[in-house]
């Protein structure tokens, strides 16, 4: 039997946008950028239904029992047209069974947003079963690669800015998939480049050099051109700058792995261009592939993805500092 499954937390969104709020909403998921864009989007939809501020609660999962919430909602407002409760950290709720009888008879005069950090194993259990068959529960999941990208072009449209497709991918590659993290970089980006409408290159470039941090760019350039005392300090720096190991880890993987096919594309005459869409880079950086595999061997690269993976080892399997391992790392990967 297939698993069931909620809907998205994207198809309620703009629905909330256009001002109708049910009864009861649960997210959950992996997301919490979305989980708090959604959250956001129901407390502007509901403001101008609140007049007071007792109408207005919010709750976690480590500190208040379900029943109690459930009795706030159902005892009326204090002249308010709605009453929205909040109730985060859902997850931590010992005995949710509750919700499923509220949720068969929810209260008209009260909106009830529920939060839950991280997945839930089988949504045909309670109260999750009762929750998908009203409509009231919804998903955030994590965005990916292609979804991912055109997420940030859309989000960057709507603040009146542009981004091709290439830019954006080096702006998620540099800072990451979490769309927090994107949306802080995009905000300094867009304060930096005044009334400029496209978001270049340069821009990205721009940021990291006003804020004195280096990119993952920086670090693979680095060891593209085996300069190892430059690779550390770099990648300290990343760390430094909430970079985590792993994700160093993969970008290095990534890189090489681009590496290793310049000898291929050259031999079959492949424009830079195409080539560089090829390894999965900018054109701009295609010339920086080509100088790292001409400087290492067929040797070198195997000893290089031998060292990536023990390092990959070593971050899921032990609780190494993230500093030795990474220096480590770049000692085996340099020679």
């Amino acid at each position: 039997m297939a698993k069931s499954k909620a809907p998205s937390i994207l198809d309620i969104v703009n629905k909330i946008d256009r001002g109708s709020l049910q009864p009861i909403y649960y997210f959950f998921g992996e997301d919490y950028y979305l989980l708090q864009t959604a959250l956001s989007a129901i407390e502007t939809a509901a403001a101008p239904l609140i007049l007071s501020d007792f109408d207005k609660e919010t709750f976690y999962g480590d500190d208040k029992n379900l029943r109690d919430v459930l009795d706030f909602a159902s005892a009326f407002p204090f002249g308010s047209e709605k009453k929205l409760l909040i109730f985060k950290q859902f997850e931590k709720v010992k005995d949710k069974k509750p919700l499923k009888e509220y949720a068969n008879s929810p209260i008209d005069f009260t909106v009830l947003v529920i939060i839950h950090n991280g997945s839930i194993s089988n949504l045909d259990s309670e109260p999750y079963k009762t929750l998908r068959e009203h409509n009231f529960i919804f998903e955030a999941k994590e965005l990916k690669g292609k979804t991912l990208i055109n997420w940030l072009i859309k989000h960057i449209e709507k603040k009146g800015k542009s981004i091709s497709e290439e830019t954006a991918r080096m702006l998620v590659d540099i800072s990451g998939e979490s769309r927090i993290m994107l949306e802080s970089q995009l905000e300094k980006i867009i304060t930096f480049m005044n009334e400029e409408k496209e978001i270049t290159l340069d821009h990205v470039h721009n940021l990291s050099t006003k804020l004195k941090q280096h990119t993952i760019f920086d670090l693979q350039n680095s060891i593209g051109i085996k300069n190892k005392d430059k690779a550390i300090n770099i990648a300290f720096n990343l760390l430094e700058n909430s970079a985590e190991p792993v994700f160093i880890v993969a970008m290095l993987t990534r890189y090489f792995t681009g590496v290793a096919r310049v000898s291929e594309l050259t031999k079959m005459n492949m424009p830079a261009q195409q080539a560089a869409r090829i390894v999965g880079t900018h054109p701009f950086y295609y010339k920086d592939y080509q100088q790292a595999r001409s400087l290492y061997s067929d040797t070198d690269l195997a000893n290089v993805f031998r060292a990536l993976l023990k390092a990959d080892l070593s971050i899921k399997t032990t609780s190494a500092d993230g500093k030795n391992i990474i220096t480590i790392l770049l000692s085996e990967m340099i020679d």
